[in-house]
């Protein structure tokens, strides 16, 4: 079966739910695709993957998109800045600062902070080359942080600023039942009510584990079938009315009339 097709931007980390969708699809293998963050929507529309994580805002005319979370947006600057002893920082703190601003920023500003470069860096990673250098400061979503993390290197959260969010998207006239299946993963639905078809191969094969699992437990826990009080090893089946047999099978003699008959008169 073609594999089904997971693009994401840098900074997103889909690994919990490509592991649920290996467990609940073992029969459609799971490919990743690294994109960058301006070729995401594009790699969509163009059908080279079947959905994607990125970054909003996209074209809803074409791509269909599910938020779903808020990064917090934070301030990248090297160890000895004073920036680096605050717990948190504004947008007024560095107004004197050079802030950079790469072509692939991910956050929708109006008007960036602190005084422009002179030039703007083609990506993340060379603002963040930058930053080392002691060019200036660099101003992105906090997973971006951590993915260009250096020693040398710190980040402070950054207040009065815009906010990346990340949204699930997919083109719009391609929802197809793997498309559906992978968005019950992520809004969290259990298997049962996953919107997505389940082939009744793959159901029976629940059942059955389940089953197992159930037995298992049972036997752990010592509820496994026991034999009647009576019919254990060793013992013998009464007879009816509760007297025992001899061992000619006649019937034992009554209490009280042991003896002799009398003689007749």
């Amino acid at each position: 079966m073609a594999p089904f097709r997971l693009a994401y931007v840098p900074g997103v980390t889909p690994a919990k739910w490509v592991r649920i969708w290996q467990e609940r699809r073992p029969d459609v293998p799971l490919e990743l695709v690294q994109v960058a963050p301006g070729e995401a929507a594009g790699l969509l529309r163009e059908r080279g993957a079947d959905a994607g994580f990125l970054r909003l805002p996209v074209d809803r005319t074409e791509l269909s998109a599910i938020p779903l979370y808020t990064e917090t947006t934070v301030v990248v600057v090297p160890k000895d800045h004073l920036v680096a002893a605050a717990d948190e920082v504004t947008v007024e703190d560095i107004a004197d600062d050079i802030v950079l601003h790469p072509l692939d920023d991910t956050l929708d500003w109006e008007t960036p902070p602190g005084r422009p470069a002179f030039e703007r860096p083609a990506t993340t990673a060379d603002a963040i080359e930058l930053v080392a250098a002691g060019i200036g400061l660099l101003v992105v979503p906090q997973s971006l942080a951590r993915l260009h993390h250096r020693k040398d290197l710190t980040y402070r959260p950054l207040t009065g600023t815009p906010q990346s969010q990340v949204a699930l998207s997919w083109p719009e006239d391609a929802t197809t039942d793997l498309v559906e299946d992978f968005i019950g993963i992520v809004r969290g639905r259990t298997v049962n009510s996953s919107r997505g078809r389940r082939s009744d191969e793959q159901a029976a094969k629940t059942d059955r584990t389940a089953k197992a699992a159930k037995n298992a437990k049972g036997a752990r826990s010592g509820r496994a079938d026991k034999p009647k009080q009576g019919q254990g090893q060793g013992q013998k089946p009464q007879g009816s009315g509760g007297r025992r047999r001899t061992g000619g099978g006649g019937a034992a003699p009554k209490s009280g009339r042991s003896g002799k008959p009398r003689r007749r008169s």
